[in-house]
């Protein structure tokens, strides 16, 4: 049992013998029997002995109301059980979710909560008024609360929930409890990952750069998921990591690779081998507690040499390519309220404050940031730096500029993804006095490919190098990139 202050629940054993005093023309063995077929009805992993028990005597007109009691966890819920009341730990608090109601047409609310002890883990649901209670109980995760009078319903994945009803409360418990786990102590790292796990804690260091990508999730809507690379210490092994329908302002505005991360109530699952390598894949939702160390709330104002400007997003703002004084380079989106891509040109200083850094990844919004084309610094590299005959390109996903001539009639073909999505791509062959090399454009950018002629002596800056036909090298066009026409 989880506490000693927790409600009774009744005993096995006693349920047993209440059963055969109430039927005794059944055997202990029947009973056995009729648990085992009513677990198979259900499905495995659903129902405890007791729990099926509940189910069978529900179905023989059986009543409990005389059994002696005995303590009780959540391993002990059952679908259909009313007047509940458990004791657990916080794992996880979901934001509000509003929704239509089908049969009234009118706006309703609701929130999970997720509670564990040393046995299961449960959700726990709470309607309308209730939404705001864990905002102003104070709750978060690691919290041991109480819940009072709860009925217990079936989830989409058929496993018990908790549902709060109008005569149901939540209650703090003071102290800790030693007889359920501490968050810390089921943290898991990199290398302790075996097999697929629910409601785990996992702690690593973010080895590649982080970014948000937009998605349309299961509810219709607009979304963001937070995509990672994480490793273990000695970097000997690498996961990917999505948080789906992640909160940005949950996050710090700065975190960058060799970042710790510590990711409460995640999904460890087998990976997909055409995203990654096929080794297991990290998988959270909004629920999902991020914890970074080596991040910073406060953004310092950042100067950059611009590299390179490229497309527009179609959201309102413009990407580009910049350096720092280290050379170190960073993708900026910034929005067309705080400048144009015309106002902006390679080679020129600016400074700027971000909203946000994720990586190598730099937002410039409308609402907290500002950029301003400054005078020249002579201790920032100059694009030079960045400038590769192609002779010396190797395969690497630095940003480089080339100038070379087009020597082939570009030549365009639809491609399947791995996600099955079909996409324009677009190659040509380039050359300069050391040697030819293939050039690629992927969606948006196969266009600006396709518009080379042969004979075009061109620019290219931003662009990275990627192993193509035969393993040879080969040049890919990015959002960020820049195609110039020289005379």
């Amino acid at each position: 049992m989880s506490s000693s202050s927790s409600p009774p629940s009744h005993d096995f054993k006693g349920m047993l013998e209440t059963m055969l005093r109430q039927r005794p023309e059944l055997s202990p063995e029947q009973i056995r029997d009729l648990i085992d077929e009513k677990k198979r009805k259900v499905g495995a992993g659903y129902l405890t002995d007791q729990g099926a028990l509940f189910l069978v005597a529900a179905d023989l007109g059986i009543s409990f109301d005389n059994v002696p009691k005995v303590q009780a966890g959540l391993k002990d819920i059952y679908v259909g059980a009313k007047d509940v009341t458990v004791t657990g730990r916080i794992m996880n608090i979901y934001p509000v979710h509003t929704f239509t109601k089908r049969d009234s047409n009118e706006q309703a609310a609701t929130r999970t909560i997720v509670v564990y002890d040393k046995d299961a883990r449960v959700k726990v649901k709470l309607w309308d008024k209730q939404v705001n209670l864990p905002d102003e109980m104070g709750l978060q995760a690691g919290d041991i609360i109480k819940i009072i009078k709860g009925y217990v319903r079936s989830g989409l994945d058929g496993k018990p929930v908790i549902n709060l009803g109008s005569y149901s409360a939540i209650e703090t418990v003071r102290g800790d409890d030693p007889a359920i786990p501490s968050i810390d102590s089921l943290n898991s790292t990199i290398d302790t990952i075996t097999g697929p796990q629910d409601s785990a804690v996992i702690t690593g260091t973010i080895s590649a750069n982080p970014r948000l990508s937009e998605f349309v999730n299961a509810r219709g809507e607009a979304s963001k998921s937070l995509q990672m690379q994480v490793s273990n210490d000695a970097g000997t092994r690498t996961l990917r990591a999505v948080i789906w329908n992640v909160d940005e302002t949950r996050l710090p505005k700065v975190f960058k690779t060799g970042a710790k991360v510590r990711m409460i109530g995640v999904k460890v699952k087998q990976g997909n081998p055409q995203y990654g390598n096929g080794d297991f894949e990290i998988h959270g939702d909004e629920g999902t507690i991020l914890q970074f160390s080596n991040s910073q709330e406060d953004v310092e104002v950042m100067p950059l040499r611009i590299v390179s400007v490229g497309e527009e997003t179609g959201r309102g703002s413009f990407l580009c390519l910049a350096a720092d004084r280290a050379g170190r380079t960073f993708v900026l989106t910034v929005d067309n309220s705080l400048a144009s891509s015309d106002q902006l040109s390679a080679g020129a200083m600016i400074e700027c404050v971000p909203s946000r850094i994720f990586g190598n990844s730099v937002v410039l919004s409308k609402d907290d940031s500002y950029i301003r084309v400054t005078d020249d610094d002579a201790s920032f590299p100059k694009l030079t730096k960045f400038e590769k005959k192609i002779k010396d390109i190797q395969v690497s996903q630095d940003p480089c500029i080339v100038e070379a001539i087009v020597l082939q009639v570009p030549e365009t073909a639809d491609v399947t993804t791995k996600m099955g999505e079909t996409v324009p791509v677009t190659s040509t062959l380039l050359g300069d006095d050391t040697g030819e090399i293939r050039l690629v454009g992927w969606r948006n950018q196969s266009a600006s490919v396709n518009k080379l002629s042969v004979g075009d002596r061109v620019r290219l800056a931003g662009v990275t190098t990627g192993a193509g036909r035969e393993g040879k090298a080969e040049l890919t066009l990015r959002p960020y990139s820049s195609v110039t026409r020289l005379s």
